[in-house]
């Protein structure tokens, strides 16, 4: 908004401090710092009242060493997903498509994971929103997205997967249909990777950081002409703000880390797991760099593939594969501390973030 009404009124005279907005590296910049301050000056509040309003979290399990974290306030998301998107409305080009649609989908995500977080802490309903009504909403929401990006897509491929790691010059031709599928369960499955993710004090939240900062710079590659030549990439002329989005994410993600570190004073809740994924998949399905988060987000995918298998294993032969699921707390139960698990798959991410630009040029 800011943004807009400056270009709208003083665009022809803009000069020192407001010839700046016309770059998005400053803009992203300082969508970053404002959502972090965000949470950083909203946090303290937000925690108080969560603390009085929920008495006992559901999210901690009494046979997990996690006793002392039993009162700790949840739904700690809404200053997340809060901040972000005050900080996107205030720093993004509005008339971008891209901008929009990203902002609707988040807080479509993360309204679903409010009203689930609600549920289970007010005893209405223990489990939530069911898991089938869950996942049916959540791949309505985004496929509504996607054929809403496609009308707004500039140039050609809007529906083929253009980017494979590691292949040159390959272009996978789908039809609208097939693609909206394929899109649906990248945005779908890293919403949901990061939910089975957050289960440990800062363990979600920094790899969602990490590969959020990584996006940014992405978004800002795919969206110029030379760099996209350079590298063999997809050109997207609205791709490039997108870099403010996911800046307000890094923003946002790194004032609630502040609170969110062993020991944690809140916890995100799905609200913010939920609402996190949704923006790291439809960067991915945005940029045309689907696979390239399957790299980014390692992390989250073997967290996903660590459930599946323990379920299916135990379905075929009603023995447990690992110890417990997700895998994090696989490590837990084999007498790995806490915060030694949580660094051990903090540098993962780096470095899958790191493997994933590699990628780009190895091809």
């Amino acid at each position: 908004m800011f943004y807009n009404f400056i270009y709208q009124n003083f665009a022809e005279n803009a000069a020192g401090f407001l010839n700046l907005l016309k770059y998005i590296t400053f803009r992203s910049g300082a969508a970053l710092t404002t959502s972090f301050l965000l949470v950083l000056i909203f946090a303290p509040i937000i925690i108080r009242k969560f603390a009085v309003w929920q008495a006992e979290l559901k999210t901690v399990r009494d046979h997990l060493p996690h006793h002392a974290k039993i009162g700790t306030p949840s739904m700690g998301g809404v200053l997340i997903i809060g901040s972000m998107l005050v900080s996107t409305l205030l720093w993004a080009n509005l008339s971008n498509p891209y901008i929009l649609i990203c902002i609707a989908v988040v807080f479509a995500f993360a309204t679903i994971g409010f009203v689930d977080d609600y549920l289970s802490m007010t005893g209405r309903r223990n489990g939530g929103i069911p898991g089938k009504i869950r996942l049916i909403l959540q791949f309505g929401i985004t496929t509504v997205a996607l054929i809403v990006a496609q009308y707004f897509h500039t140039g050609e491929h809007f529906s083929d997967i253009t980017f494979v790691p590691l292949l040159k010059d390959l272009v996978i031709n789908l039809n609208i249909v097939l693609f909206c599928i394929f899109a649906s369960f990248v945005c779908v499955g890293t919403a949901n990777g990061v939910n089975l993710t957050d289960g440990l004090d800062g363990l979600a939240i920094f790899p969602s950081v990490v590969v959020a900062g990584g996006f940014a710079g992405l978004a800002y590659i795919i969206g110029r002409s030379d760099f996209t030549s350079y590298l063999n990439l997809y050109y997207i002329p609205q791709a490039s703000e997108l870099a403010i989005f996911a800046s307000s994410l890094v923003g946002a993600g790194l004032g609630f880390l502040w609170f969110n570190a062993h020991p944690a004073k809140i916890f995100m809740g799905d609200v913010g797991s939920l609402g996190i994924g949704a923006a790291l998949g439809m960067l991915a399905v945005l940029t045309k760099l689907e696979f390239l988060l399957l790299i980014m987000g390692g992390l989250f995918v073997v967290e996903s593939l660590s459930v599946i298998i323990q379920v299916y294993y135990f379905k075929a032969t009603k023995k447990r594969f690992f110890k417990m699921a997700p895998i994090h707390h696989h490590f837990e139960k084999g007498g790995v501390p806490e915060t030694t698990i949580v660094t051990r798959f903090w540098i993962i991410s780096i470095l899958l973030v790191i493997i994933a630009f590699a990628v780009l040029k190895i091809r």
